[in-house]
């Protein structure tokens, strides 16, 4: 019974765990070709670390693509906007409470500006996002002429892509682990529990078909001990970074305005159908601009969390990122039909492509084959959301 309702629930969710056994299988063979060193508490917190920014940038990418539309100009944006962060810091003298509202509120508007061809003129936004892919990188190039590389020397901007939480005294207690890490594990899966126990109550309050209870036993018991083990390996070597930290933030609440509020729900009603949601009353135009200026915010908050990891700016920053967000997004189950796709897929889907990278250096395989190991991860990915649609259907 137990097996038969394990890959019922496995074939009726394939879609949404798909890319959780992809994981797993990913990181499972990097474990063993590089004799533990990929499952390195060292090489688990970097892998975080460097994926941060691109994370941040799939969420956005996210509901971009899950309207139907997709933005080239993320990329870019994020360097620019990174660059006038470190010009900003430096030159300028500005404190850091005062630079990132600026540069946040920058990319509002860069996304506003994406938005209106695209909501007032019905261009297609691979042509209006294009022309911002290459204004943004005349803009880098020109921020950047006189220097090339403009070193940021503020530690407190620097911390935010290099530093870690702080953590409790030793004590005896635990030596060389960070405890304060430890103890948000516990919270982050005593609160997972509390949240699966209260939402199966109000599903079964209104008659809604929940899982078997083995299946809601195995799915509690698997993620507890996932966060456990994760939060583990960050435990030692130096916890949680805050750049983990900004991304669980961001996947916090993007994750909560898409599945619990009215605006989610507007948001993947224009992408089941653009039509049907402009005739039900939702303003297609008013989420185009909402959507498109989220994904300016997140591309000016990328540009930070790359700035302040590298502790400059470079004319160079910002290259492929928008290529990297969108393999991420499909590789977490983004629909390129639009309609599909959910915040917590895009984290994982960037995690998922971060450690091929990661596992791929690790091992020392040439450049060239991991482009075309990723492309074909990539291919993969829509081929899989292709055939779920169709066996959907």
């Amino acid at each position: 019974m137990f097996l038969k309702n394990l890959q019922k629930v496995l074939k009726q969710n394939i879609r949404e765990y798909g890319m959780y056994i992809a994981l797993f299988v990913i990181m499972a063979i990097f474990t063993l070709t590089t004799e533990g060193i990929f499952i390195s508490s060292r090489n688990i917190s970097n892998l975080l670390n460097q994926t941060g920014y691109i994370a941040v940038l799939a969420v956005g990418m996210t509901l971009v693509i899950v309207i139907r539309h997709i933005d080239l100009s993320v990329g870019f944006l994020a360097g620019f906007l990174g660059a006038v962060a470190a010009i900003a810091l430096q030159f300028w003298g500005l404190p850091i409470y005062v630079v990132i509202p600026l540069i946040l509120a920058l990319g509002v508007v860069a996304g506003l500006i994406t938005a209106f061809p695209v909501a007032q003129l019905g261009i297609p936004s691979f042509v209006a996002s294009l022309a911002g892919w290459l204004i943004y990188r005349g803009a880098l190039l020109l921020v950047t002429a006189g220097t090339g590389t403009i070193i940021i020397q503020d530690d407190a901007f620097n911390a935010i892509g290099n530093g870690y939480i702080p953590d409790l005294p030793d004590m005896g207690f635990l030596p060389g682990v960070h405890k304060v890490t430890l103890l948000l594990g516990l919270i982050a899966i005593a609160f997972f529990i509390v949240n699966e126990l209260n939402s199966r109550k109000k599903k079964q309050a209104y008659d809604f078909e929940v899982l078997p209870m083995d299946m809601f036993v195995l799915k509690m018991v698997f993620v507890s001990v996932l966060i456990a083990l994760i939060t583990w390996v960050l435990a030692g070597y130096n916890g949680l970074s805050w750049t983990v930290v900004v991304v669980l933030l961001v996947v916090g609440i993007y994750h909560f305005v898409t599945t619990q509020t009215v605006l989610g729900r507007h948001i993947y009603a224009i992408g089941g159908s653009p039509e049907a949601a402009e005739l039900s009353g939702i303003s297609v135009k008013k989420l185009t601009y909402v959507v498109f200026g989220s994904m300016g915010m997140l591309s000016a908050l990328s540009g930070i969390l790359f700035a302040s990891r590298l502790q400059s700016a470079t004319t160079t920053a910002g290259t492929l990122f928008e290529l990297d967000a969108i393999a991420a997004a499909y590789i977490g189950g983004v629909s390129a039909a639009g309609g599909v796709g959910q915040v917590m897929g895009s984290l994982i889907g960037a995690i998922v492509y971060m450690s091929l990278t990661s596992g791929m250096n690790l091992m020392n395989i040439d450049i060239a084959y991991q482009y075309v190991v990723r492309g074909a991860v990539l291919v993969a990915a829509v081929v899989f959301d292709v055939a779920t649609r169709s066996q959907g259907k």
